[in-house]
Parts: C-alpha cells; sequence; structure tokens
C-alpha cells in the first residue's frame, strides 16, 4: 500500500520576510519586499524595482564557516541552504554527528540558474589568463546540482540527493518529486524546494523581452498587479522555499508537527503544440494539468477552498483563471477562493513555487487567505467568469480544508499539487 505523505517542516528566505515567523507575518498583513533597486536604474533597466530578500551577514555566519564564505559568491545557493536548514530544523530534525549518511532522508532541491555572479567572476579570471587563480569552490558553486550537494552536504543526506530545474514550474515540481519518491517507499523523508539567484544577470534577460513592468519605478510596492486591469508585467524577485516531506508513519511515530498532507499532483506539458509556445501556456495542458491533479488527489473539484495560483501580472493571468474555471468547472459565486503571492514578492522565478508553496501551507494550517495586493482594479475578463468576493484584497480568517497550488513555467510545463489540512485521527 502506498505511503501517505505529510510535511512536517518549512523554511522561506522571501523578499518580504527572511524565516518563518517574519514570512508569516507578512504574508497575513500583505506586507510587500518590493523596492527601488539602484543597480538596475543604473544599468538602465526599463524595470527599477525587484524583491530581493535581506540577510545581515551574521545571519549568514549562523549558517556557513568562514572558510565556506572565502570566496563565496552564489546568491542562490546562500538562500537554498538556509532555508533548508531552516526547515530541517523546523521540523524536528537534527543533523547526525557520526560518519554516517542518513540513508533513509533526501533532498530535491531545485534552480533555473546556480550561481550566475561567480560563473561572470570566473569567466573575467580566465579572460586575464588567470585560470589558475579560480580556486576550488567555482565548480561546486557554478554546477547546475550545487544547491542540492551543498544541502546534502550540511545535512548529511544519504538517499537521493539531486536538482532538478523546469523554469517557474521547478519548486513546484520538487516537491510533486519528493512526495512521489517517499509514497513509492524510496525514501522516508525528503527535503524539497528551489532557489533563485539575484540581480541583473538573471533579471536582464526578462527585462529585454519587455515582460517586467516600467511603470512603478517610484512606487515599487505596487509594481506587481496579478489580476489587475491596470498590471504591466512582472517585478522580477528570488529568494527560496523549502519543506520537509516524510510518511506520515514516520511523522506519526517521532511526534512530529503536521502542517498539511499532499494529497496528490500532476506534472505534464503542452508540447508547444496549439497555443503552447516557449512562453505562452497551451491552455488545455493546464486544464488537464489541473484536472489530473484534483483526480489523482482522490477529492472532486468542489472540494478546494483555495487556489494558490501562478498568476504572474501579466496579461495571461485572466487566461489562467479561465484555465481554473474550465477545469475545476466552476465559476461565479461557486468558485475557489484565490490568490497569489506574487502581489507581495514578485515573481521569484525558479523559487516561485517553492516560496509561494510555503505560503500556502502556512494558510491550511494557520486558517486564513493572504490578500492580494494591487488589484482594486480587476481585470474585467475575471470578473466575467469568477466573483470579485473571491478574490480577497484584505487578509480573512477561514478555516481551509485544501488548497490547490500550482505553477506555469517557460517551456510550456505545468505542474498542480494538492494539499490537504490534517486532522489527527
Amino acid at each position: 500500500m502506498p505511503n501517505r505523505v505529510v510535511i512536517t517542516g518549512l523554511g522561506v528566505v522571501a523578499p518580504n520576510g527572511v524565516g518563518l515567523t517574519p514570512f508569516l507575518e507578512a504574508i497575513r498583513q500583505g506586507h510587500s519586499g518590493i523596492a527601488h533597486d539602484p543597480i538596475l536604474e543604473q544599468l538602465q533597466f526599463s524595470c527599477q524595482i525587484a524583491g530581493k530578500p535581506e540577510l545581515s551577514q551574521s545571519l549568514i555566519t549562523g549558517y556557513f564557516s568562514e572558510l565556506e564564505l572565502k570566496n563565496f559568491n552564489s546568491s542562490g545557493i546562500l538562500y537554498g541552504v538556509i532555508a533548508a536548514m531552516d526547515a530541517w530544523q523546523d521540523a524536528g530534525l537534527h543533523v547526525a554527528a557520526t560518519a554516517e549518511p542518513d540513508w533513509d532522508s533526501g533532498t530535491i532541491f531545485g534552480t533555473g540558474t546556480s550561481g550566475v555572479d561567480k560563473f561572470r567572476e570566473a569567466v573575467y579570471k580566465i579572460d586575464e589568463l588567470q585560470a589558475r587563480k579560480l580556486g576550488s569552490n567555482v565548480v561546486g558553486q557554478t554546477m547546475a546540482s550545487g544547491v542540492s550537494a551543498y544541502v546534502g552536504g550540511k545535512l548529511g543526506l544519504g538517499n537521493q540527493v539531486s536538482t532538478n530545474s523546469s523554469a517557474c514550474t521547478t519548486g513546484t515540481e520538487s516537491i510533486l518529486m519528493a512526495y512521489e519518491r517517499i509514497k513509492s517507499g524510496q525514501a522516508t523523508r525528503m527535503l524539497a524546494g528551489s532557489t533563485s539567484d539575484s540581480g541583473p544577470y538573471i533579471w536582464a534577460g526578462f527585462d529585454a523581452m519587455r515582460v517586467c513592468t516600467f511603470k512603478h519605478n517610484q512606487s515599487p510596492e505596487q509594481g506587481s498587479r496579478p489580476m489587475s486591469a491596470s498590471a504591466s508585467g512582472f517585478v522580477p524577485g528570488s529568494g527560496a522555499g523549502a519543506l520537509v516531506l516524510e510518511s506520515l508513519e514516520s511523522a506519526l511515530s517521532r511526534g512530529a508537527r503536521i502542517y498539511a498532507e499532499v494529497l496528490g499532483g500532476n506534472l505534464n506539458s503542452g508540447g508547444q503544440r496549439g497555443t503552447g509556445t516557449m512562453t505562452a501556456p497551451n491552455a488545455i495542458a493546464v486544464q488537464r494539468c489541473i484536472a489530473t491533479a484534483v483526480r489523482n488527489s482522490g477529492i472532486e473539484a468542489k472540494d478546494i477552498d483555495l487556489i494558490n495560483g501562478h498568476l504572474t501580472a501579466t496579461s495571461k493571468d485572466a487566461l489562467e483563471v479561465e484555465n481554473w474555471s474550465i477545469a475545476l468547472q466552476r465559476s461565479g459565486t461557486g468558485f475557489p477562493f484565490i490568490n497569489s503571492l506574487k502581489s507581495m514578492v514578485g515573481h521569484c522565478l525558479s523559487a516561485a513555487g517553492s516560496i509561494e508553496s510555503v505560503a500556502a501551507v502556512l494558510q491550511l494550517y494557520h486558517g486564513f487567505i493572504a490578500p492580494n495586493l494591487n488589484c482594486e482594479d480587476l481585470h474585467p475578463e475575471i470578473t466575467d467568469r469568477i466573483d470579485s468576493t473571491k478574490i480577497p484584497q484584505k487578509m480573512m480568517t477561514k478555516n481551509i480544508e485544501v488548497i490547490a497550488k500550482a505553477s506555469f513555467g517557460f517551456g510550456d510545463v505545468n505542474a498542480c499539487i494538492i494539499l490537504k489540512k490534517h486532522i489527527a485521527s
């Protein structure tokens, strides 16, 4: 019989909160972490605002030794390690003080890129004929699997240790991959999550594509406007989210706090056919992904209380809401509540799915619906399909039983996960 899978630990490094308690308070209060970025202004970006976590040096040294920080220059690995170690501790787990790895625990920790700033630093040294001065840690910081390698080493994980990468779907995909490994009995617990580097070398391509907003450089907190008629593009962001998944049997045996149960989900692709392209979703594939996730989870569409959407503040928001409505066959006042964390943190790219999943779990566990910011002028194509009361602009205290979380990414790839409130029997 397949194992039931639950979430027992959470960690987050987000633009509006580093650490679980500050992040929880921020999403309750609708606090934005988006600010003016002087570097983007200096580099003449169209979008000169961003969501970037604020980390003090004293906080960083609590996770990395002085030796590890020597010649260290990878914000993505930095964010990922902090979120991962916080989640591990939050789950009540400890790093074994033995030479034996923890064979029952592993990690799938995703990223879109790794160590771009470190890679740039290395390129300059090579061009200046200083290849021998690169140092011994360039590979670890720039290889795609650098973040999972760092996390695996920090925690002594002996099960699967790997990195996935599926654009903005990465974080949600990592959770589903970890879920399947525990469900099948190949691992007892898995640390799932994703991270994204900060800075202009990550964000420049999106600015060049003109998919980032340029209208709110003087009013940063108003810049990210999911589901708004005046949305003009997304705000780039960064950070990391991490979740400890484990079998229900393991969690109960050690008396762990259980945040939620993972009922199931689905991953698919539109194949860049029909309306699908490298940058645009195939609507039929999105609908199939959602409907199949519901079916795989053993629930009915009517059971979903809240949707934590992808909703990036681009022209595709109305299409996403339409896809949810068709997939769930729910509309008007019968549509679930829906929100987008991106109104507070921007689009954290490969970290988006994991940070938003942490937010979804917190809403489920603590019984509230986080507000949507900057959508006082809801898009008419959205309100034509669903009732405006389903898009709360103030925090709502509400018991939630089931949340659907989805992410959709470049390459026409989709992920949807269904989470349920755990009730002790």
